[in-house]
């Protein structure tokens, strides 16, 4: 299993985020709404799997709930698809690094944060509410008590709760950049991701099926769900941007700038060769 050093990592990283920047909207679109349902059905698949336990299996019933989560981000990275929390920490990476301007980094968190909303409520009203997954017996008693838990947080609580979530998210896109191969990407993406659903980090896309999927329930108001998602996406943009993006950047500044020169040396052999200048990473 190979596997990329740090200062690889986050040469991968601008790369990425340079490229997520550019995506086209007919591109974006599509894959903001797989990313959202893709995370939506992770969350869903997290209830039914853990709701039936006994409630003297507390513990259990939230590790076993966390340890299938990671199916959502890890479709996102190995299927195709471009999800908020994520991109909260490449494109400002890569806008940091100085490879594409502010501009870009508003506009993509803007349509991927439309686009994954799609998703998710796609997932909550046709899963969830239209084929019941998530209205009947202990899977809507397991969707309450978890939305009900977020939304009593406090602001303050709740964009702390997003900072940790997106930190460990984030590093979980991080690490599955460093991946050689298909195992390197889901173990590096599961594990930080199932800390982060153990902990019960709050995760604005997550959180874009579950509450919605509780407002079809008749279980909460769209008033309610404005009011988390506020603190939620900040703490994540916040989670994304500066213990991950910020962090990395101040300890790999050099190691950029020394491969920012190298690419354009390439880009300028490969002017002369007709060659492609750079080779996108892959995963």
């Amino acid at each position: 299993m190979g596997f990329a050093k740090p200062e690889q990592i986050a040469l991968r990283t601008v790369q990425f985020g340079v490229k997520k920047a550019n995506l086209p909207l007919s591109a974006q679109l599509p894959l903001g709404f797989a990313a959202g349902a893709f995370i939506s059905l992770g969350f869903l698949l997290a209830i039914r799997v853990s709701a039936g336990l006994p409630p003297e299996w507390e513990g259990f019933r939230s590790f076993l709930g966390a340890a299938v989560f990671p199916l959502g981000l890890i479709l996102c990275l190995a299927a195709g698809g471009e999800l908020l929390t994520g991109n909260m920490m490449a494109v400002p990476f890569a806008c940091m690094a100085g490879r594409i301007p502010l501009r870009r980094v508003a506009a993509n968190w803007l349509v991927i944060t439309l686009s994954n909303f799609a998703g998710a409520i796609f997932v909550a009203y046709a899963f969830g509410h239209l084929a019941g997954m998530t209205e009947h017996g202990p899977y809507l008693a397991q969707m309450v008590a978890l939305t009900e838990a977020k939304l009593e947080e406090p602001f303050l609580t709740a964009l702390i709760s997003g900072v940790g979530c997106n930190w460990l998210v984030s590093l979980a896109v991080w690490t599955a950049y460093g991946a050689d191969d298909g195992a390197g990407v889901v173990l590096g993406i599961w594990f930080p991701t199932m800390a982060f659903v153990a902990l019960g980090f709050q995760h604005v896309v997550a959180n874009m099926f579950l509450i919605p999927a509780a407002i079809f329930a008749g279980q909460a108001s769209w008033g309610e769900y404005a009011a988390n998602f506020v603190p939620v996406f900040l703490g994540n943009a916040i989670g994304g941007c500066l213990f991950v993006a910020g962090l990395y950047r101040l300890a790999y500044r050099r190691k950029l700038r020394e491969g920012e020169s190298a690419e354009e040396q390439v880009r300028q052999q490969a002017k002369g060769s007709k060659e492609p200048a750079i080779r996108e990473p892959q995963l």
